[in-house]
C-alpha cells in the first residue's frame, strides 16, 4: 500500500474539508469493487497453486498414493483429499 500526501494530490478545498474529519492521521481508500482483484491474482500466486493442485491431480492418477503426495507437497492428507476430490 502506497502512501500520498493529501497536498500533493487533492484540491485545496479537500484538503480543507478532510482535515475537519481528520489530521495528521491516515485514512484507507478502498478500490472500487469492479476493479479489485482477488487473492493471489497480482502476485501470481493464484495460479501457481492451480498448476500445484492440477499436478497433484494428475500424479494421483499415475497412481502415487496421498499419503506420499501429502509428504512430497508438505501439505496434510486432508488437504491432498480435498484437492484431489475437489470439482
Amino acid at each position: 500500500m502506497k502512501y500520498f500526501n493529501a497536498k500533493l494530490i487533492l484540491p485545496d478545498a479537500l484538503v480543507k474539508e478532510l482535515q475537519n474529519y481528520v489530521q495528521g492521521g491516515y485514512i484507507y481508500v478502498p478500490i472500487e469493487q469492479e476493479q479489485q482483484k482477488r487473492w493471489g491474482e497480482v502476485s501470481g500466486y493464484r495460479q501457481e497453486l492451480e498448476q500445484r493442485n492440477e499436478q497433484i491431480k494428475r500424479e494421483y492418477q499415475n497412481g502415487i498414493s496421498m499419503e506420499c503426495l501429502s509428504e512430497k507437497y508438505g501439505l496434510s492428507f486432508y488437504a491432498v483429499r480435498k484437492i484431489i476430490y475437489q470439482k
